[in-house]
């Protein structure tokens, strides 16, 4: 068994051509926020991934093996409940207050700007469609979001989100402010 301990987020600073060559593993949601599974990748090796605690692992996120072999992960398709807004009996709004709801339950969510993505669950597509709300049933990749709480930011997409977003940080003298 190859062990993997070391993941990239998002493959950050890796040159496409090394992503390109990488092997594959795809994983669905519930393994890829475990920090501890096993599982085979598209060439056939069989991983042992450890990574720190509370890791949660993306679509697009790269494994480092111990010998310094990349596995690119991909997020695998699954069941989910994709809920979208009744142009007829309802208004884009009601997407907000669904999820207002579904957050109030700590339900795993998906948010994109015209539909909501959760896993399957009668009792909430239920709640759902009593809100004038479209739920469909699908298989697609499910990324439901980190939360202010979770442990999105784990494995470095903190360093990615905060340093790499367009802008010099040294705010010091040269900034305009006068700090005396």
């Amino acid at each position: 068994m190859l062990q993997v301990s070391k993941i990239i987020s998002g493959g950050h600073g890796l040159a496409p051509a090394l992503q390109k060559r990488a092997a594959t593993v795809e994983l669905d949601w519930d393994v890829r926020q475990k920090s501890r599974f096993d599982c085979t990748d598209s060439q056939g090796r069989h991983l042992g991934v450890f990574l720190p605690r509370g890791t949660v692992v993306r679509g697009g996120d790269v494994l480092v093996a111990q010998d310094g072999s990349l596995i690119k992960v991909l997020a695998a398709a699954q069941p989910v409940l994709v809920i979208t807004h009744c142009s007829e009996h309802g208004a884009p709004f009601d997407l907000t207050r669904a999820a207002y709801h579904l957050g109030n339950r700590h339900v795993a969510i998906e948010l994109k700007p015209d539909h909501l993505k959760i896993e399957p669950d009668h009792v909430l597509a239920d709640m759902l469609r009593k809100m004038h709300l479209i739920v469909k049933e699908t298989q697609t990749a499910f990324e439901p979001e980190g939360g202010a709480y979770g442990s999105h930011d784990a494995h470095g997409h903190a360093q990615a989100h905060d340093h790499d977003h367009g802008h010099d940080h040294d705010h010091g003298e040269h900034d305009g402010h006068n700090h005396h």
